[in-house]
């Protein structure tokens, strides 16, 4: 089954696509978003729903959103539209490692979207060279809340793939960042994430019997909640840091 396909179907109803609640990305965006006029930059934007959203409550602002995956790009220009954001959201279906733009952006974003540039700091040097003075980045990554298990590691992840939080929050220091706030997904936002994913997922394949990719959605949705449940909960943990530039 097309991965693409099968990360559309589980994020179904579900447009913020990681562990964080509304009351959550409400709280990060307030924090972040610049005041007055400015513009805004998403590196890895799914369906644009952080720039949706900051757009909707903030008239001055202009948005653009950037991820390689032509199908979720033709979504999020379906819901802009809708939305009547057209004229202030522009959305690019191009490798966010690719994207270049006449203008610097006083917010960069990129949530859970590290593996586009292989890895946070290559990430963050990709944030900095949109940012404009003064600007943050808001990103969100993954860490290791204790060391991973056996099912964890058989399950499809790697030990040196995620470090601690304190050891992510001191090499982002270490690469010229200051943090300035900084989330960490409670276990509830964690819960209600994978049980969306899995059970979106399962459902669907249960109300499409004759779909060709029904038995492979069943079955990844089986995996991913065994790898979840029997693995990884309570040791992957995910955090969501707005950043600046330290000076010099």
């Amino acid at each position: 089954m097309d991965r693409r396909r099968l990360s559309a179907l589980a994020h179904t109803g579900r447009p913020i696509a990681a562990p964080l609640d509304d009351a959550t990305v409400n709280a990060l965006l307030a924090r972040a978003l610049p005041t007055g006029s400015g513009r805004l930059l998403d590196l890895g934007c799914g369906e644009a729903a952080w720039l949706s959203r900051a757009l909707a409550g903030h008239p001055d602002l202009l948005a653009d959103g950037v991820d390689s995956d032509t199908g979720t790009i033709g979504r999020a220009r379906a819901a802009a539209e809708r939305d009547g954001l057209t004229g202030r959201l522009a959305l690019h279906a191009v490798p966010a490692a690719d994207f270049t733009a006449p203008h610097r952006y006083d917010l960069v974003l990129s949530i859970g979207a590290s593996h586009a540039f292989g890895g946070l700091l290559p990430t963050l040097d990709a944030a900095r060279a949109h940012l404009a003075p003064g600007g943050q980045v808001l990103v969100g990554e993954g860490f290791w809340e204790r060391p991973p298990g056996e099912n964890t590691l058989r399950g499809g992840f790697t030990a040196d793939e995620f470090a601690s939080l304190a050891d992510t929050v001191d090499a982002v220091s270490a690469s010229g960042w200051t943090p300035v706030h900084g989330h960490v997904s409670t276990p509830a936002e964690w819960d209600a994430y994978e049980w969306h994913w899995v059970g979106t997922l399962a459902a669907w394949a249960l109300d499409h019997p004759g779909d060709p990719d029904s038995a492979a959605a069943a079955r990844f949705a089986r995996t991913h909640r065994d790898t979840w449940l029997h693995g990884y909960r309570g040791e992957l943990g995910f955090t969501t840091l707005l950043l600046r530039p330290t000076p010099g």
